[in-house]
């Protein structure tokens, strides 16, 4: 897994992300991330270390959960060595494993619908603050990262969406042409 957290970011692009619940399993195809590296203001990581984003400062691979706008929680992965805050938010997941169990957790059939934005991915795969600071590559944590499932589409790059720092940075990372991308047409070309 790269140290560096833009290569983090681009290199989760086609990665799988893998829930395993009592309810059952549910995976999906990382279609979209954005990098939150060192020094961006921007980032949870800003402020420096916090009870709220200490996981951001964990050493590279780790999960940080948090909860946003009062009513989504976010996936980040801890992107540099321990004692530096950067990470790559999980943006969009294309579902592979347990599509049902996915809609029934949204309230949604469509499936374009199930994990576009960071707070649908959380939503789908039931994602929660229980999960801050594991590790995502340990599978008995319950949310791990594996291999792609299938080849991964040519790699776009572009302004991150839905912030007000340092927005113009082209920290956001996405397969072009996936439906289950996030942002406008613009922005998943």
């Amino acid at each position: 897994m790269p140290s560096d957290t833009p290569v983090l970011a681009r290199w989760l692009i086609g990665k799988t992300l893998v829930r395993e619940t009592a309810q059952g399993r549910t995976a999906g195809t990382i279609v979209e991330t954005e990098a939150y590296v060192p020094g961006d203001a921007a980032a949870h990581a800003f402020i420096g270390r916090t009870a709220r984003n200490n996981s951001l400062f964990l050493p590279r691979g780790h999960a940080y959960v948090y909860f946003i706008y009062g009513m989504h929680f976010s996936l980040n992965v801890a992107g540099e060595r321990a004692g530096v805050g950067g990470g790559a938010l999980i943006r969009a997941l294309e579902p592979v494993e347990g599509i049902a169990l996915m809609q029934a957790r949204r309230g949604t059939q469509r499936l374009t619908d199930l994990a576009r934005g960071p707070g649908r991915v959380a939503e789908a795969m039931a994602i929660d603050r229980a999960l801050d600071g594991v590790d995502l590559c340990v599978r008995a944590s319950g949310l791990w990262l594996a291999d792609a499932v299938r080849p991964v589409g040519d790699v776009g790059t572009s302004v991150r969406i839905g912030i007000s720092k340092e927005a113009e940075r082209l920290l956001r990372f996405y397969e072009r042409g996936n439906p289950h991308v996030s942002g406008t047409r613009r922005l998943r070309m």
